[in-house]
């Protein structure tokens, strides 16, 4: 797939690439975060509270991102967003207090919903055959990305202000893109918003497992590095093992458009959800550091792959004037997921293996329902 699209459609190289920029220098400070608590005498109970005020950003500026997006259109939108989360992350070592960390999250999460948004509507626009595909390397930019960033963890370490300015220079590095590099947005003027009867028609496993894509990774996200410290896991070992994770996410994208061909959208992500279960009961029967490789690749490439599905699944014959406003509903779905997600764990985590069980119960009751929501469907359209 090229990705300099003929004239009069939208180009994807620079979204994308500033993307993978941004990916990286948020995938470090994902980790960096919960590891740099004592550092700045903060409680180990702070990451789950930094983790829901990120996604509690994110719901808000799914909520609030549309408007801008609409008055200003895709370049200068996706320049505003970079250029604010660059602001959080250079602050946080400024002012080391609870509260002020707590706000600088909730502006992050902001400025990433309206970077999300932006890259996922300017994706979603074009030919609908190659939709899939182009997502797909949306995912792959963006979870490739954030593996690299984990790498940042043995690169610049977690203490001192090394790590906080090599994240600035990569986010300044991304906004350069956006400046320097020529794109073709789609044109914003022609989108509509969705009607709620509209929204209540889309695909309820879609919008179910951009839910569950959220409970899954912001308890990934924020709490996982801490319940591998748990595990006796050394501060190296865990970086690895969270670049391994995203690694899955980001190896099974090219996948994706294949099993499309045998299986419907709904009984996909039934299958990846199983993938999940079966790698978390691998993880929790065993303390073996590669086992537990083995299952938090596998886990990644199951929790990863809900939400570029689920996506596709919404957005089935859509008209493109409403992909702005479907990517708007479905980032929200994924956004109430996200800021429960991180509180639903934390009961778990007064235990050795809790995240990882909180993880399997959540992705064995998805599994569930999206398979009896599918069956319930086919049921009706073949009554009809």
């Amino acid at each position: 797939m090229h990705l300099e699209s003929q004239a009069g459609t939208p180009r994807i190289f620079a979204p994308i690439l500033a993307l993978t920029l941004y990916a990286i220098a948020a995938g470090y400070l994902m980790s960096l975060l919960p590891l740099s608590l004592a550092q700045f005498a903060f409680d180990d109970a702070l990451a789950s509270w930094l983790a829901s005020s990120f996604y509690i950003g994110l719901l808000a500026g799914t909520l609030g991102i549309e408007p801008v997006l609409k008055r200003l259109g895709f370049r200068p939108t996706y320049l505003i967003c970079l250029a604010l989360f660059t602001l959080t992350a250079v602050a946080l070592p400024l002012y080391p207090q609870a509260w002020f960390w707590l706000a600088l999250r909730l502006l992050a999460g902001f400025a990433v919903a309206g970077i999300f948004v932006v890259v996922e509507s300017w994706l979603m626009a074009g030919e609908p055959s190659t939709r899939a595909k182009r997502l797909s390397l949306y995912m792959v930019a963006l979870y490739g990305g954030t593996a690299f960033g984990q790498l940042g963890i043995n690169l610049f370490g977690t203490s001192g202000l090394a790590p906080f300015i090599s994240i600035t220079l990569v986010m300044v590095a991304a906004f350069l893109v956006m400046v320097l590099l020529p794109n073709h947005a789609p044109n914003h003027h022609h989108s509509a918003r969705l009607e709620l009867k509209q929204i209540l028609k889309l695909n309820h496993s879609a919008l179910f497992g951009c839910l569950i894509s959220g409970l899954a990774l912001s308890a990934i996200y924020g709490l996982m590095p801490l319940a591998l410290a748990a595990r006796g896991i050394t501060e190296q070992d865990i970086g690895s093992l969270m670049a391994l994770v995203i690694l899955g996410g980001m190896a099974v994208q090219p996948l994706i458009t294949q099993f499309n061909k045998y299986m419907t959208r709904s009984m996909l992500m039934v299958a990846f959800t199983l993938l999940g279960v079966l790698a978390l009961a691998l993880s929790l029967t065993s303390d073996s550091l590669k086992v537990l490789a083995l299952a938090v690749l596998l886990l990644g490439a199951a929790t990863f792959a809900l939400y570029p599905i689920a996506i596709d699944l919404g957005c089935q014959q859509l008209e493109e004037r409403y992909m702005i406003s479907a990517a708007q509903v479905m980032l929200l779905s994924y956004s109430v997921g996200s800021v429960l997600g991180p509180l639903f764990a934390e009961p778990f985590m007064a235990h050795q293996h809790g995240l990882f069980t909180y993880l399997f119960i959540t992705l064995a009751f998805s599994a569930i329902y999206i398979l009896l929501a599918s069956l319930r469907s086919e049921k009706a359209i073949s009554s009809e």
